[in-house]
Parts: C-alpha cells; sequence; structure tokens
C-alpha cells in the first residue's frame, strides 16, 4: 500500500529542510576560505565578487600546520592502534571466557563513559608532572603522554562495543577452529577478528575520529613542539587581527583525512554499529 501523498510531501520538506541545515555551513565555510580577508570582515554576501586560492597557501606559513598536522596524524594513529589492540584482546576474553570479576570488569569499563572528560583532566596532569619529576620520564607535554590521555576514554568504548560485536560472532567458528588444531590465538586471529572486520572498523574509526578532533586535553597536555591541529588553529586569531578567510580554509584542510576516511569505511561503520549495539 503506497502511503499517502501528505506523508510524502511531508517527507521532501523535510530532507529538503535538512539538507539546507546541514550544507549552508558547509557553504559559508567554502566560499569564506576562497575570499581576500577584507570580503571576509566586511559585509557578508553569498556571492564572493573576487576568489582566490591564497588563503590555502598562507595557512601553511601563518602557523607551523604541517608540525601540527604531523603530530595529529602519530597520536591519532598510535591511539587507534592502541586502542583497537587492546580492545580486541579484552573484548574477546570477555566474550568467550569465565573468569572471577567479569561482571564487575564490564560494569566498570561501562561505567567510565559516565563521567565527563573534563572530571580527568586535573588528575592526569598532577599524574604525569609528578612520574615526570620522580622517573625522569616525560608525560606532560609529550605526544606518548597525549596518546595515553586519549586511550583513557576511547579504550572503554571500544572494548564494550566489541564485546557487543564478538558475542553476536557464532561460537561454532571458534570450536571448529580448535578441532582444526588452532589454539585460542588462532582462533581469534584467523576466524574471529575476519568475521569481526565491521566491528574492529567502527572502534578505529571512533577512536581516530576522537582523538584528531580533541581540543581539552591537547590544549593541557601539550607545548609548542607537541601542539595538535585542534590546538593550533587557535594560532590564526592574533591580538591584532583574526585570519578569518585562513580559519576556514585550514577547518577544510583538517577535515580531509575524517571525511576521507569515514566515507570509505562508511559500510563497515554502519555495520560494525548495527551489529555491536545488539546482542
Amino acid at each position: 500500500m503506497a502511503p499517502p501523498s501528505s506523508f510524502l510531501w511531508s517527507r521532501r520538506v523535510f530532507l529538503t529542510l535538512l539538507t539546507g541545515f546541514v550544507l549552508i555551513p558547509v557553504y559559508v565555510m567554502v566560499s569564506s576560505s576562497l575570499k581576500p580577508l577584507a570580503d571576509v570582515t566586511g559585509e557578508f554576501r553569498w556571492l564572493p565578487s573576487g576568489l582566490t586560492i591564497r588563503p590555502y597557501i598562507d595557512i601553511w606559513s601563518t602557523v607551523p600546520l604541517a608540525k601540527y598536522f604531523v603530530n595529529s596524524l602519530i597520536v591519532s594513529v598510535a591511539a587507534t592502534v592502541c586502542s583497537v589492540v587492546v580492545a580486541v584482546f579484552a573484548a574477546y576474553a570477555v566474550s568467550r571466557y569465565t573468569f572471577r570479576g567479569k561482571r564487575v570488569f564490564t560494569v566498570t569499563v561501562l561505567s567510565t563513559q559516565m563521567f565527563p572528560g573534563i572530571l580527568f583532566l586535573l588528575p592526569l596532569f598532577l599524574l604525569y608532572v609528578n612520574i615526570g619529576n620522580a622517573t625522569g620520564i616525560a608525560l606532560f607535554g609529550s605526544r606518548g603522554g597525549l596518546i595515553l590521555t586519549y586511550l583513557t576514554f576511547s579504550l572503554p568504548f571500544s572494548i564494550w562495543m566489541l564485546i557487543g560485536y564478538f558475542d553476536s560472532v557464532p561460537r561454532d567458528l571458534d570450536e571448529a577452529a580448535l578441532v582444526d588444531g588452532c589454539g585460542p590465538l588462532g582462533a581469534l586471529f584467523r576466524v574471529v577478528v575476519p568475521a569481526a572486520i565491521p566491528g574492529i572498523v567502527a572502534v578505529a574509526v571512533y577512536a581516530f575520529m576522537t582523538a584528531w578532533g580533541e581540543v581539552l586535553f591537547a590544549s593541557v597536555m601539550t607545548n609548542d613542539t607537541t601542539r595538535t591541529l585542534a590546538v593550533g588553529l587557535q594560532g590564526y586569531s592574533t591580538l591584532n587581527d583574526v585570519y578569518w578567510n585562513q580559519i576556514m580554509a585550514a577547518s577544510l584542510v583538517v577535515s580531509v583525512p575524517v571525511v576521507a576516511g569515514f566515507l570509505l569505511l562508511q559500510r563497515y561503520l554502519v555495520a560494525g554499529l548495527t551489529a555491536g549495539a545488539v546482542k
């Protein structure tokens, strides 16, 4: 039975408004990034009077954007790899084995998502400083310290999500692998992990996006050498002026890795989130 015409028109109107709500800010960013600074700071015009790619050239010299890009890439990739590796082992153990404290562990992992990130900022800062003073290991102001920081809030979610996904993988696959001569690790890497690729990809995308765009911890835990993109964009605002066209251009440039990765892995991401949400 076909839906009524009123429903079809209502859906079209709603989708049109939603599309405009999403695309208009993107258009403003793109058009502003192609305008001279005087046009951006002046009266707003929907159609630019003149276009220039100069902001995309100047963004690399106004602030050391390339260095910030490398820092963000290293930190985000390392945090993603560590989250995925640790979460795979932890989720597999919880999903396939029974051990003392299993319920306490899963509840503790889930409960960490109840607290806001700012609650851990001061304790982590003091912890890193005291560790550095006692052992000489520089966690504060280093990439390694920032990676550990991101693991504190990406790893619990990754473990919990993969537990749900591994539970959806039939245990008969593990038993068949064990019968064929594989050990527990062999069954994990040869059978379970290939079957759980969508869930693992979803966890990896989540961990990468969280680390790539994080501002609060990066603004406190980094210095001029280890500063990331999310914090480095503040450099386009000086005491004398704000380079709005360069801010828009830099924002679009730093969004490319996340957007490209999301589009390439969208199929796995949707499948992983859907399967991991239902046990």
